[in-house]
């Protein structure tokens, strides 16, 4: 008998869940493998952190015969309206028997029928945890974790007992179990502090990478090595560097564009966050404010918001280059900007509050600094003797 109802999630969706840990092993990264439920980065980082990295057996091969949380949405909405048994199981195309059972069991007494409430209440039900080995048995326990202390890789222990113990099934343990063991700690079998005495001492579980899978989430980039020389001299204008400010727990950003001659600063205006498309559509708007003459190169680092980068180049009639990986002193102006940003958006901070006019109010007051590299000229000036040429 469940004694209480918790809140809907889609921890209670294993038809979800599912789908996301199965591109976590296709692609490893947490940004396209949410995409597909529509639900944010922070809780795909959620879900890998307290699964320990590790895929849940659950909702692997669900059959048939389950409910799935569509069609309790529609018996919800069938019962609602007054829909007999018989009708509502046409609809869905189940037995009547199924739809009797299904709102006997699931409608809290003194309640109707809800959808969330009845997927939360099967999910509950149906939980049959099994007393993970290493969790029953104390002596097996002891050998592992001593042997783990001692830096035996799981593979080696298992094998190890196999030699000590031929006759002796229950002191048998595979490999996977004592990983899934170490990084599901829901198990309540071996302490998450053994995983230091792995080779890798990683606390997460992580997917390996499989041959030829791509290494970066930006298709056909140009690497900055291939960026004209007229850029790297900062003699002629029109050669821009941007990047991303991120706000409190990576939910909000602010795009940056610094143009390198002059230290003219720009300010993208990303309200619904920094997806790839939303860059893309607020990136390519603002820099099309621009004269032509100031429109020649755009150099960014390799994040995932500029996947969309080659509908930039040609929206906004730029060419566009990438830094390679960890190197910020390839965005050298850029890089110090942010950091003067930062008076205006402290980090740790929500950057949503901020209208597109704070952000040009902000660029005007940076772009009316005097700057020792332009001999205390301000980039506004330097700007403007270029847009009167």
């Amino acid at each position: 008998m469940v004694c209480s109802v918790a809140t809907y999630s889609i921890y209670y969706r294993p038809d979800l869940l599912q789908v996301f840990w199965a591109r976590m092993q296709a692609c490893g990264f947490i940004t396209d493998a949410v995409a597909p439920i529509q639900t944010s980065r922070r809780t795909g980082r959620r879900l890998l952190v307290e699964a320990g990295g590790v895929r849940p057996r659950r909702g692997r091969d669900l059959q048939g015969r389950y409910l799935s949380f569509a069609q309790r949405e529609e018996i919800a909405v069938l019962r609602a309206q007054g829909k007999s048994l018989r009708e509502i199981a046409a609809v869905i195309g189940r037995a009547p028997s199924t739809i009797s059972r299904e709102l006997r069991r699931n409608t809290p007494r003194g309640a109707s029928y809800r959808a969330a409430t009845a997927h939360v209440l099967a999910y509950q039900r149906a939980a049959r945890p099994k007393p993970a080995k290493l969790h029953a048995n104390l002596v097996l326990r002891a050998i592992v974790e001593r042997d783990l202390q001692k830096k035996y890789s799981p593979e080696q222990i298992a094998g190890r007992l196999r030699r000590e113990f031929p006759d002796r099934e229950e002191m048998r343990v595979s490999p996977e179990t004592i990983y899934q063991s170490l990084y599901v700690q829901s198990r309540g079998a071996l302490k998450q502090e053994l995983t230091q005495y792995l080779r890798t001492g990683r606390g997460l579980r992580r997917p390996s990478r499989k041959r030829g899978q791509r290494k970066n989430r930006i298709p056909n980039m140009i690497n900055i090595t291939e960026r004209p020389a007229e850029a790297a001299d900062r003699a002629v204008p029109g050669h821009w560097e941007g990047d991303l400010i991120i706000g409190k727990g990576n939910l909000s950003a602010i795009g940056t564009l610094v143009e390198r001659s002059t230290n003219y600063t720009m300010l993208v205006h990303l309200p619904h966050g920094y997806s790839a498309e939303l860059v893309r559509d607020a990136l390519s708007a603002k820099i099309k404010t621009l004269p032509d003459g100031l429109r020649h190169t755009l150099t960014w680092d390799q994040g995932p918001e500029m996947r969309d980068w080659q509908h930039v180049a040609i929206n906004a009639d730029i060419e566009i280059y990438f830094c390679d990986p960890h190197s910020p002193w390839q965005r050298g102006i850029n890089e110090n900007t942010n950091g003067l940003l930062r008076q205006y958006f402290p980090k740790g901070t929500d950057l949503t509050i901020h209208s597109a006019a704070d952000l040009d109010w902000v660029a005007a007051e940076l772009n009316d600094r005097p700057r020792k590299r332009l001999a205390f000229e301000k980039p506004i000036e330097a700007i403007g003797k270029l847009l009167l040429q």
